[in-house]
Formats: structure tokens, sequence, C-alpha cells
């Protein structure tokens, strides 16, 4: 037997695909959703965000959730914030790892968090500051992600320029990390694919990930893109949960299950036990009645061809 290539799935329904929904999940309910992808293979898990509640109502528990998952074993919990005051608060909880977030568009940022994306980058220089500063927080990972890094609603298009310089920038400023996304589904598959050869030409050793939305049907596409690029770590959303706010008709995630079933297919190694998606997001969809929920395995199943490759690789 050939060992196969490991590719992560970051679980992010518990943060974008909770922001938009209309039914407020208690605590113990996100955690019980935490405990069971752990379960299911699925432990890199975006849990909350640190947001204002009167701006989000959905994280109104952030700090309840992010304590009780670093309670949860092998899991490994990140936290979202969009400024320095929230990445205070994630610190202050004793998160390990921490993913900010700012726009390529300026005018997505201002609507966004309501500050220029200079004024952004020098938020997250404050807080990689903050983080060295700490004797107990120096071991933080810090994420940087940037958003609409293919396309704005408000803005139209956004130069190669502006992302590559921005994912520079974040990198001197310290980021362990970098996600690249595409917030309002507005990217293609050979867009991705140029981008992220750049991208990844600049980060080196930096680990890189892609956030998709499949507002209008290339979310899997553009994860093919980015495999060719070389991408190995994706965003997705149990049930295609999520959505932006501030871009009309946005919807959402790439949803979990069919993007699993993609990257196994391709000989991929997940870790994460598709069936057990399937009981977890019945077990999510029965908490969130008349939300959207997508996704093509679960309308049609797993084909038989799949099990039986499956079987082999064991």
């Amino acid at each position: 037997m050939t060992m196969r290539e490991k590719v992560q799935v970051r679980e992010v329904g518990l943060r974008d695909g909770l922001q938009m929904v209309q039914t407020i999940l208690s605590a113990g309910q996100k955690l019980e959703w935490c405990r069971r992808m752990v379960d299911a293979g699925a432990d890199q898990i975006e849990v909350t965000s640190f947001v204002p509640p009167k701006v989000v109502p959905q994280f109104a528990d952030a700090v309840e959730v992010a304590r009780g998952a670093l309670e949860i074993p092998r899991l490994h919990a990140a936290a979202l914030v969009p400024n320095f005051k929230g990445a205070q608060r994630a610190f202050e909880v004793g998160m390990r790892k921490v993913h900010y977030v700012l726009s390529a568009s300026n005018e997505h940022n201002l609507k966004n968090v309501r500050r220029t994306t200079a004024e952004s980058v020098d938020d997250f220089r404050r807080i990689v500051e903050e983080r060295d500063a700490g004797g107990g927080t120096r071991s933080i990972a810090l994420g940087a992600g940037v958003a609409t890094a293919f396309g704005c609603t408000l803005s139209g298009r956004v130069e190669e320029s502006t992302v590559l310089g921005l994912v520079e920038t974040l990198l001197k400023a310290g980021a362990d990390e970098i996600t690249i996304a595409d917030t309002v589904g507005y990217a293609n598959p050979g867009q991705v694919r140029a981008l992220m050869r750049k991208v990844l030409a600049i980060t080196g050793d930096v680990p890189v990930a892609c956030h998709f939305h499949d507002t209008r049907g290339l979310g899997l596409a553009n994860v093919i893109a980015a495999l060719d690029a070389d991408v190995r770590s994706f965003d997705a959303s149990l049930g295609g949960l999520g959505g932006c706010p501030f871009a009309p008709n946005a919807t959402g995630n790439i949803n979990t299950e069919d993007t699993v079933f993609l990257l196994e297919s391709e000989g991929l190694d997940t870790g994460i036990d598709i069936d057990a998606l399937a009981s977890i997001r019945e077990m999510i969809a029965s908490w969130l009645p008349g939300e959207p929920f997508t996704g093509a395995i679960a309308r049609a199943g797993l084909p038989k061809t799949f099990a039986l490759r499956a079987a082999e690789a064991v």
C-alpha cells in the first residue's frame, strides 16, 4: 500500500456558517458539534469569533465556547478576530490559534470592520506585538486572512498585486499562516491557479490555506485549481452554511461533506469520515430549521465505487 498525501480540511461552520443564521445555538450545542466533528476526524475547527455581540449576537457566548473547546481532547481550536480588542479577548481565554482577517478591497474592509485596509494592517502589527510581549501568549499561532482576494461586490476587481502586497506585509508583520479567501464567490479556477502559485512563491515554508464560497457554483472547481497550485489546506462548512453579510446573494461556503469527498476521490487523505459528517449534518439541520443546507453527497450519497476504492486503500 502506498501512503496517501495528507490534506487538511478546516471546519468553519461554527463561525462563518453560523454568523448569518437566524437561530441562536447554545454553547452546549456548539460544543457538541465540535466533539462530534473531532470524532469524525475533523479536528481543525474555527470554533467562534470574538466580535461585539451587538454586531453578531450568535457569538455572545464566544468566551464560553472557546473555553469549552479548549477542553475537548484532540481538538485544534481556532477563533477569528477582526481587531486588536478581539485578539486580546482570545488571548485572555487561552486560545492557542487565532485567525485575523482583513480585506484586500478597502471598500469591503470599511463595511466589514469600519476601518481601512491599511488601518487593519496596523492593527495586526499591534496584535503580533501583544502576542510577543506576553510570556504566556508567545506560543499562540497567528493566522492572517486576506478576504475578497479574487474580487469584491462593492469595488469589483481586486488586483493581484494588491493581494500579493498584503501577503508580503502580513508575513513581515509576523503571520504564522496565510489564508486567501474568496469571500463573495467571485473566483474562477484560472484565477485561483494563477494567484495561488504566486502566493506560495512568496510564503515559502509558511502554511497557506484557501477559503472558497460556492456562490456561483465554482467552489469545488476552485479547490481543484488550488490543489494544482500545491495548496493543501481548505476551509469548508458543514452543509455549506455561511455567507457574507455585505455581499447580496453571497451564499455559503464550500460544503464540508462534498469537499472531503472531492479530496478523497483525488487520492488525498483528509482523515475524515464522510458518513459521520452526514450524521452530524442531520443533527445540525434539526437545530437550524429553515436554514438552507447544500450538498450533493447529502442528496445522492456516496457512490459504490468510492467505498470500494476506500476499502482497497486500507
